[in-house]
């Protein structure tokens, strides 16, 4: 008897896995795991493994060693069960340029075993919720680049997945129709587990609730995009908007107030308007201190207008971590938090 999906919190589990091709290693004893729900950010540079893992995880090839599940059912097990539970869009969407929208999303519903009252429901709902009605009965080779994304992610859902594997979804697209494709894959993430492959990392930051980075055949880091962060820091960094309430605020008097704070580092000014000063204030190694900061202002009777976090870039984090050939100080704290 097979295992129900639903009753399984980590949708997606890789432990050890590994994939040799001749005298290259692919992938190399990697581990992660996905949590029912989430999306996730799956980055890493070219030739880092990205493309090898998503092909073991949607059964296209066999791993070399180490363990896959999908849903609860292993990759190699049972990868026609898999099959059944994932949706997966490649970087170029698998379409029939002959076809219309509606004929291709039966065809590809019907080749996901659906039929009858419940394969019309499955594409009217699609293409509702893709925004493709308006071009249902179009050619898929007359259409943009942009809807043609969208018909790819209406076959990814078509027979209501729990797991969707999306490759560069968002390439090749202009910024109104990545914003509107991002809306889209964030408004999936609840009703789908989503594994999201890119090199756009503001894409990560603002669809992702975790990044997995993988370089060289290995998991190098795996959280939060705010951990990430501000672990690559050493520490959690903020910036606060200062105001005086009679008059001009002294800088000095400002920064001094802030250096006394309770495991406070660094203190910089970046900006400074007579009454309204901005500031940012790093803390030292594994300090959380906006609560500390805040009632410093507060007790100093100054306004607080603004606090909030202003960690390192994920970019810089990304580059950190994947373009050295030693491990950094940096790369070794986030492996650190990854185990």
């Amino acid at each position: 008897m097979y295992p129900n999906p639903c009753d399984k919190l980590s949708m997606i589990t890789v432990k050890s896995l590994t994939k040799r091709y001749a005298r290259t290693t692919a992938i190399d004893n990697i581990s992660f795991e996905v949590q029912k729900g989430q999306i996730v950010g799956f980055l890493g540079p070219n030739g880092a493994g990205k493309t090898t893992t998503m092909r073991v995880l949607t059964c296209f090839i066999p791993p070399t060693a180490g363990t896959a599940t999908v849903a609860g059912f292993d990759v190699l097990e049972h990868p026609l069960e898999v099959k059944k539970h994932i949706g997966y869009l490649p970087e170029t969407p698998p379409l029939y340029p002959e076809m219309d929208t509606a004929h291709y999303l039966t065809f590809v519903g019907k080749l996901k075993g659906l039929s009858g009252d419940d394969l019309r429901r499955r594409v009217d709902y699609v293409c509702e919720r893709c925004a493709i009605v308006d071009v249902k009965n179009k050619l898929l080779g007359k259409l943009s680049k942009g809807y043609r994304q969208r018909v790819g992610l209406a076959q990814a859902i078509i027979h209501n997945p729990d797991v969707l594997i999306l490759d560069e979804p968002t390439a090749g697209l202009d910024p109104k129709q990545i914003n509107e494709t991002r809306d889209l894959i964030k408004s999936l993430a609840g009703d789908h587990t989503i594994i999201l492959s890119t090199h756009i990392l503001p894409e990560v930051e603002q669809t992702c609730e975790q990044v997995i980075i993988i370089n060289k055949g290995k998991v190098v880091a795996t959280d939060s995009v705010h951990n990430l962060q501000n672990r690559a820091r050493g520490g959690e960094s903020v910036l606060l908007e200062v105001a005086g309430r009679n008059g001009t605020l002294d800088s000095n008097s400002v920064q001094r107030k802030l250096e006394q704070v309770p495991g406070a580092g660094r203190v910089l000014m970046k900006e400074s308007g007579g009454n309204r000063m901005i500031f940012e204030v790093e803390s030292q190694k594994d300090r959380s201190i906006r609560g500390d900061v805040a009632r410093a202002v507060v007790e100093a009777g100054w306004d607080l207008n603004e606090l909030r976090p202003a960690a390192v870039s994920l970019e810089e984090v990304f580059l950190q971590l994947t373009a050295t050939e030693k491990p950094t100080a940096v790369e070794e704290v986030l492996a650190k938090g990854a185990e």
